[in-house]
């Protein structure tokens, strides 16, 4: 009887230390993920959670079910750059943004209308004002000389690099990772610079999170295939976003966006998920996606050949209203959200088929390799559909599967019936998005 009684007052206190669940509140699996990246400062200048919180609606509407917040954390000020990566504590938010209690608001809100929250967790680094600095220097590497360091092969210098090798960082650092989960009640992490960080430390910090009573959504900001192995669910489609800057801007064949794609699936377990984006906030920093793609219309081409090949989707937060020039996120900048509605609009329905459709998330692939159009099927069950982009400033042309050829089939973007014949003839960017 003691030993049911202590049982039960364990699992009371448990409870009692988890967040509940808002309502309408579900974690994504990971194949269905429609992530959406909040630069605070594109929101912002000051008390930026609770103008976050006013387009929470918007940013929904869109399609999205899991909501990435760039760091919220205190920032570090001794050689700093105003990088939200140079982090003073790990266990406060940064007050240029709010308070710790608007950030919870913030995070339940989301959870209120449906959406996940991640937050973004800088491993490899912290700012030099960080309190570990002076509190605990061994946790930091050095030099020779002794001198503490940046991280190598970098050009970081407003940070310090952590010391893998000390135990005690470890324990401290997966106890802050932990502080979010059970006290402000998020969902997981993007995990910075993942690839910069030891493959034993990933494990062990995702190995204690796993142990929380909640499931979470873990992504890790890299490629090495041993961070699935680790236990992430997700990790970073860089191959697929270099291979588009070939297509698009070095007129590369668009067989190599089908090579990508395979290869980095054949990489990966079975089960898990590359994320696919044409733009974040490093990205955006050196050019904006319009910039990128050659235009408006270049970048919705990429977009949609990116997302629906197959994969998790990203959106960084500006690119929904095709925002023309980079955005350096060291700084804040006003973004016009209701600058380009009809963008907006076109989003919202791709990313609409997206979520109604299986086929177009993780359906079976089969691609018909071209140089100038993107032709794949994706085909799940009952449903079958036919992807045509063109990734061409200039009219191309797609020759049709045969078993498509010569049919009446619905037009998903632009709505009635398209016939198409063996050989068909895009515009400059076009896309379609078919059903038999």
């Amino acid at each position: 009887m003691k030993k049911l009684l202590s049982l039960v007052v364990l699992l009371a206190t448990v409870l009692a230390c988890t967040p509940t669940r808002k309502k309408g509140y579900t974690l994504p699996d990971p194949h269905d993920v429609v992530m959406y990246e909040v630069n605070p400062l594109v929101f912002a200048q000051k008390n930026a959670f609770n103008v976050i919180a006013n387009r929470l609606d918007s940013i929904r509407d869109l399609g999205v079910n899991v909501i990435w917040f760039m760091p919220t954390y205190e920032q570090g000020v001794e050689k700093a750059k105003n990088s939200p990566y140079c982090i003073k504590n790990y266990k406060a938010v940064n007050p240029n943004y709010g308070t710790l209690e608007d950030f919870k608001r913030l995070v339940d809100l989301c959870h209120e209308k449906g959406m996940s929250v991640i937050m973004d967790w800088v491993a490899n680094h912290t700012s030099w004002d960080n309190v570990w600095m002076t509190e605990h220097p061994d946790w930091y590497t050095h030099d020779e000389e002794g001198n503490i360091i940046w991280p190598a092969t970098t050009n970081w210098e407003d940070v310090a690099d952590l010391n893998f090798d000390n135990a005690d960082m470890r324990l401290a650092m997966i106890d802050a990772m932990k502080y979010w989960v059970t006290e402000v009640g998020i969902d997981g992490y993007r995990c910075d610079a993942a690839d910069f960080v030891p493959f034993d430390f990933w494990k062990q910090a995702v190995d204690s999170m796993r142990a929380l009573p909640k499931p979470l959504l873990m992504l890790a900001e890299g490629k090495r295939a041993d961070h699935f192995d680790a236990g992430f669910d997700m990790n970073y489609s860089w191959d697929y976003m270099n291979a588009n800057r070939d297509v698009f801007q070095r007129d590369s064949s668009a067989v190599k966006l089908f090579m990508t794609d395979y290869a980095e699936y054949d990489t990966i377990p079975q089960g898990k998920v590359k994320l696919r984006f044409i733009t974040n906030h490093d990205e955006a920093a050196g050019r904006s996606p319009v910039q990128e793609y050659g235009g408006v219309r270049g970048s919705m081409a990429a977009f949609v050949e990116t997302v629906f090949i197959r994969g998790g989707a990203l959106l960084y937060g500006s690119q929904e209203v095709a925002y023309p020039e980079r955005l350096n996120f060291f700084h804040w900048k006003p973004i016009d959200w209701m600058s380009n509605p009809e963008i907006y609009n076109e989003y919202k329905q791709l990313l609409g088929l997206y979520n109604k459709y299986g086929a177009l998330k993780w359906g079976q692939l089969i691609g018909y390799p071209a140089k100038d159009v993107m032709v794949f099927e994706k085909l799940h069950e009952k449903q079958d559909f036919l992807v045509l982009v063109n990734v061409r400033n200039h009219d191309s042309q797609a020759i049709i599967p045969q078993e498509w050829q010569n049919k009446k089939v619905a037009d998903m973007m632009n709505g009635g019936k398209v016939e198409l014949p063996v050989v068909f003839t895009l515009k400059p960017y076009e896309y379609y998005i078919l059903k038999k």
